[in-house]
């Protein structure tokens, strides 16, 4: 039903920025809530952040937080992530995830159980 396309990764040095872009081919994507995990060789997929349906609710990990921020524009079915101060920790592939409320889930959702929709990935290596 839902295909989830992600872009912008590469490669930067630490310290550096990057923005992340999804786009989403859903009809309804206003009403989806929104997330970012990524995936280290060797490493769960972790989460990072997650967005409710308007945007007025963020939700981050402790391990981005006041680096990274995640935003939506749903008049493009796009949702984003801004990565600053990057860390070569945080070199991983990321995945962007749907949710579309259909249950009692969170507006931000933190578990990858409550995503019924992923992207392919993209990668984002940050040299020391």
């Amino acid at each position: 039903q839902v295909q989830l396309v992600e872009s912008g990764g590469g490669l930067v040095q630490a310290g550096g920025s990057l923005r992340l872009s999804c786009a989403a081919s859903a009809r309804t994507f206003s009403s989806y809530a929104m997330g970012w995990f990524r995936q280290a060789p060797g490493k769960e997929r972790e989460f990072v952040a997650a967005i409710n349906w308007s945007g007025g609710s963020t939700y981050y990990a402790d391990s981005v937080k006041g680096r990274f921020t995640i935003s939506r524009d749903n008049s493009k079915n796009t949702v984003y992530l801004q990565m600053n101060s990057l860390k070569p920790e945080d070199t991983a592939v990321y995945y962007c995830a749907a949710d579309p409320q259909k249950y009692r889930t969170s507006q931000t959702p933190r578990t990858r159980r409550e995503y019924d929709y992923w992207g392919q990935g993209t990668q984002v290596t940050v040299s020391s």
